[in-house]
């Protein structure tokens, strides 16, 4: 089969042929239909504190159709996604599917999918995953919108972090992929206002459309003054989607006494910020990776039902000859948001 393969910094991925995967006993091998690239494949194939070892397939965002069952109830033909892990057994009684610790991605243990090369990805045209971890999409949800499931995920389960509530005031810095699901999920929760922050315009229109009640662009007004002006407040909930150094002291600045942070992004280098600034408004800083396994189940029955539609962020679509280009333009993104990579034409 053929694949985007990384081998070392500063190298585009080369599109290689390589070993088709076959399944083993409770695994799927699926024809990949759709898989999103993201932001965190560009930190692991960047000079940082993590970087993918030589000969690594990323892609961890991702629907096809079983072409290869090892796992019984499972059947070729089906169209599925997959939380993107193999996790140990170590923890789980005999027969269950459950971690007893309920670490689930946050296990040292587990293998993440597209970060390995034990467990690659679906940048290629076929993936092996793990029947444990799978999940059926409903009809209704056809495999580009399923491939979106995985970045949903992550913003559900950084507003559940959040305890976004009924009324509250909620600020997103960061329109891409991440901070319109954060803006997805906060309109859901009921928050009164949510006020996303974006430099790039195409961003912040999608944004709109996306749940969002205003947005700012922060070349053009003081973030606090216009959060301000369109809340009437401060918020008492502010998302990091940007991940730089300089955005936690950021998220202080603007935050209300007892007010809650929650950093979603990723930042790969050594920040800096006084505490005291945080003691004197009491807040509540909370650290968010990935998500659980409920948080899918449940973005899928809104993708079914219809209340969420992720469309509007999916701007470009590539081939996977078309990929490395890609990949490497989105280092320094300009209209894009989320590029989804069709390995099978």
């Amino acid at each position: 089969m053929k694949a985007a393969v990384f081998h070392e910094l500063g190298k585009p991925l080369a599109i290689e042929t390589v070993a088709t995967p076959q399944a083993g006993p409770g695994e799927l091998v699926l024809k990949v239909h759709y898989c999103g690239i993201c932001g965190s494949d560009l930190h692991a194939t960047h000079p940082g504190t993590f970087v993918v070892p030589d000969g690594t397939i990323l892609g961890h965002e991702f629907a096809g159709e079983i072409v290869e069952s090892g796992a019984p109830g499972w059947k070729v033909g089906e169209m599925v996604t997959s939380v993107p892990l193999y996790a140990c057994s170590d923890c789980r009684a005999l027969g269950s599917t459950e971690c007893k610790e309920n670490l689930g991605i946050l296990c040292p243990k587990n293998t993440i999918v597209g970060l390995d090369p034990s467990a690659q990805g679906a940048y290629a045209e076929y993936i092996k995953v793990s029947a444990r971890e799978a999940l059926r999409l409903p009809s209704a949800v056809k495999t580009r919108e399923g491939a979106t499931v995985e970045p949903l995920a992550v913003g559900l389960h950084a507003v559940n972090k959040g305890n976004v509530t009924l009324g509250d005031r909620v600020l997103i810095l960061g329109g891409g992929p991440i901070g319109l699901a954060v803006t997805v999920f906060a309109k859901l929760a009921g928050a009164r206002d949510v006020i996303v922050s974006e430099y790039a315009p195409g961003r912040r229109e999608v944004a709109g459309t996306m749940g969002a009640t205003a947005v700012i662009d922060p070349a053009k007004e003081p973030v606090a003054e216009a959060f301000a002006r369109l809340a009437k407040g401060r918020p008492d909930v502010v998302f990091d989607c940007v991940g730089v150094p300089g955005t936690l002291a950021q998220c202080i600045e603007l935050s209300r006494p007892f007010g809650r942070i929650v950093i979603v992004g990723v930042c790969m280098v050594e920040d800096r910020f006084v505490p005291m600034s945080a003691i004197f408004k009491e807040l509540n800083i909370q650290f968010v990776l990935g998500y659980a396994r409920p948080d899918w189940g449940l973005v899928l029955d809104v993708l079914e039902s219809g209340r969420v539609d992720p469309r509007p962020m999916i701007t470009d679509e590539v081939t996977l000859d078309q990929l490395p280009a890609s990949f490497e333009a989105l280092r320094k993104p300009s209209g894009q948001i989320k590029v989804m990579v069709r390995p099978n034409g």
